[in-house]
């Protein structure tokens, strides 16, 4: 089955929102549909990410690449987490992002993940990193 990728985008009207709502309420929201995509067995990963204002981005625009701190500058949606599913089609993706306990504001990009057996399988680099998937019993 192919994967696909949840990508939570937060706006700033969404941040403003989830600033009122219950932190121990919005866990058991987000605790219950990761419970529902584990018992329907197409949970594969997913991670949130901490605040923007801590990450650091390194631009390779230059001839050096450019390290600086906090998110880029003009950005008002932010990428603060991801699911990946196993699903059969992205309409199936689509029908789970919409379960999801987000608040008002927020987004969910949703883009499809390929595997390995996309890539020519003759290329030393992807023969490589076959390998270390069977090692690591990711296939």
């Amino acid at each position: 089955m192919p994967k696909y990728m949840l990508i939570m985008r937060a706006t700033d009207e969404s941040y403003a929102k989830f600033a009122n709502i219950d932190f121990a309420k919005m866990l058991d929201a987000m605790g219950q549909f990761n419970d529902e995509l584990i018992r329907a067995g197409v949970l594969l990963a997913a991670e949130g990410l901490d605040d923007a204002n801590e990450s650091v981005v390194v631009d390779f625009t230059g001839e050096t690449p450019v390290v600086t701190d906090g998110p880029y500058g003009e950005t008002k949606e932010l990428f603060n987490g991801y699911y990946i599913l196993d699903v059969a089609s992205k309409e199936e993706a689509v029908e789970w992002a919409k379960r999801a306990p987000y608040t008002e504001g927020s987004k969910t990009e949703i883009r499809r993940v390929p595997s390995i057996d996309e890539f020519p399988q003759d290329n030393e680099w992807i023969q490589k990193e076959r390998a270390w998937r069977e090692q690591t019993g990711q296939l």
